[in-house]
């Protein structure tokens, strides 16, 4: 039997697949297509986004080959861990690539993003390749920050991390948001965090004083359902997560839908980057695997809900089969893009596991954004500072 979790992000018999309102044909194959998606919950708001959404065939396949990318490198970092060439804490996002996509497709260049720890998704959507973030993952020098943050801190630009402390990004994404108002860059924050996070005190604070302040900032609750081994019911007395801003606005979308988190997207950073101050975005999700590496994720739920949800709700597979389903492309183009994805994840694996590590010379790099009058580094041993060389900044591959 089917818990209250899968029940909430849909399944096909309920809501049934988003069926293609038309097509446009372009020498015989369809250029664009327009979609009907699941509606959204709103919260304080008047109007929300428009449930009729439009995919042409380039975003398509570039949302595709990105949801699957990250896919790969998940499979490939769940392996690579196995295998112990990963150690310390890991946590994959499988499953939840519509929300990273979704987001990044509406992002403008002057938008940033900051998230937790199930980060390996954002940073290859934020401009690292596939290298940077496996390498970073197995600790080598190609990693995107060298391979001194492993897989729960890496960063990029406008992509301010990868944050270990259940919540503690959200404050930041805050201020990240109101230093663009400040700046009068006219840029937003999107802040991520997960359901098991949503009860820390310190969002509460922060929804207060983004409001306060009109910063704009969205907070983004990625419901997947499950915190670190307890379901949403059992540690949320009010899990429609969309409404816990109380006067900042909310929004819930379908998390496993790319196309409706776009629109949902845009529909924030309009409201937002307006003057209209901070909105919340629930987005229903689900993980497939446990909440970490050590965690087998089956102790709470049953292999046959993340079956059924595997086989109704994927995000992947449902793109799949709109793309096909209005002609927007062949099966031989999507099987091209697969094998190609394939190939670089592949090479990034090997390279993942020959790089090399860094010197024990550069330790102390990269602490201080400015150390040039810097000559000695505090040291774990007292008395036994760490000289100081300047080897190169953090790289993003």
């Amino acid at each position: 039997m089917l818990s209250n979790v899968a029940k909430s992000i849909g399944q096909r018999n309920l809501f049934g697949k988003l069926k293609p309102l038309s097509s446009q044909q372009q020498n015989g194959f369809a250029s664009e297509a327009t979609f009907e998606t699941r509606a959204f919950k709103l919260h304080n708001l008047e109007e929300g986004p428009s449930t009729k959404v439009t995919l042409t065939k380039e975003d398509a396949l570039k949302y595709y080959g990105q949801m699957y990318t990250i896919r790969r490198m998940e499979t490939a970092a769940g392996n690579l861990y196995k295998e112990k060439v990963i150690r310390g804490f890991c946590h994959l996002y499988s499953g939840q690539e519509a929300c990273a996509v979704g987001m990044r497709a509406a992002m403008r260049p002057e938008d940033s993003c900051i998230t937790a720890y199930r980060c390996h998704g954002w940073t290859y959507l934020m401009g690292v390749s596939p290298v940077g973030v496996l390498a970073e993952l197995t600790g080598r020098s190609s990693g995107c920050a060298r391979g001194k943050g492993g897989s729960m801190h890496m960063y990029g630009k406008n992509f301010y991390g990868g944050n270990g402390i259940v919540g503690a990004q959200v404050p930041l994404g805050v201020g990240i948001g109101f230093a663009a108002k400040y700046n009068g860059t006219q840029g937003a924050c999107i802040a991520l965090y997960g359901d098991g996070a949503a009860n820390q005190g310190q969002l509460f604070e922060v929804y207060n004083m983004a409001k306060l302040w009109n910063a704009p900032c969205i907070f983004v609750c990625e419901n997947n359902g499950y915190g670190m081994g307890t379901s949403a019911e059992r540690a949320s007395a009010n899990t429609n997560y969309y409404t816990r801003g109380d006067f900042v606005p909310g929004i819930w979308v379908d998390g496993m839908d790319v196309l409706a988190v776009r629109e949902a997207t845009r529909f924030a950073l309009e409201h937002t980057s307006s003057g209209k101050g901070p909105i919340l975005m629930e987005t229903a999700t689900y993980r497939y695997s446990g909440h970490s590496m050590s965690d087998p994720g089956t102790s709470y739920r049953s292999r046959d809900e993340i079956a059924e949800v595997r086989q109704t709700r994927d995000p992947i597979t449902s793109l799949r089969e709109k793309i096909l389903t209005t002609e927007l492309a062949t099966v031989e183009e999507l099987k091209e893009i697969e094998g190609k994805i394939r190939a670089e994840v592949d090479s990034a694996t090997k390279v993942a596991k020959t790089d090399k590590e860094i010197s024990v010379d550069e330790l102390t790099a990269d602490i201080y954004a400015n150390p040039e009058n810097l000559t000695s580094v505090r040291n774990t041993v007292p008395h036994a500072e760490l000289q100081h060389k300047r080897l190169g900044q953090a790289v993003n591959m």
